[in-house]
């Protein structure tokens, strides 16, 4: 359970950190609310994970995935570029996410 929560609290890092773009520095009321909404969530759901997940791990995968997720959501929903070196690095980071999984017993 604690992976799965660990997960959710990874997507929940995207759609806050999307909603916090679309806010406009919190002056849309709609987008503002789902990016409080989804921090609280997002928080809740990474202390769940800590119960069963060591704190270093539970760490570096929560942001790992908000931070891939930022990347791909920004080369997509906003035109930023897709270079090389921009994959290359994302991929490290996805490499070190994966990783961590696969070493961290269950």
């Amino acid at each position: 359970m604690g992976w799965l929560s660990l997960l959710m609290t990874g997507a929940l890092e995207i759609v806050w950190i999307l909603a916090l773009k679309y806010s406009d520095g919190f002056t849309r009321i709609g987008p503002s609310l789902v990016t409080i909404a989804a921090i609280g969530l997002s928080f809740a759901l990474l202390g769940l994970s800590l119960k069963s997940i060591p704190f270093g791990t539970a760490y570096a995968v929560w942001t790992g995935i908000g931070a891939a997720g930022a990347v791909i959501a920004g080369v997509l929903l906003f035109g930023e570029p897709a270079e090389f070196g921009r994959i290359g690095c994302l991929v490290m980071i996805v490499a070190g996410t994966v990783g961590l999984r696969l070493v961290t017993p269950s």
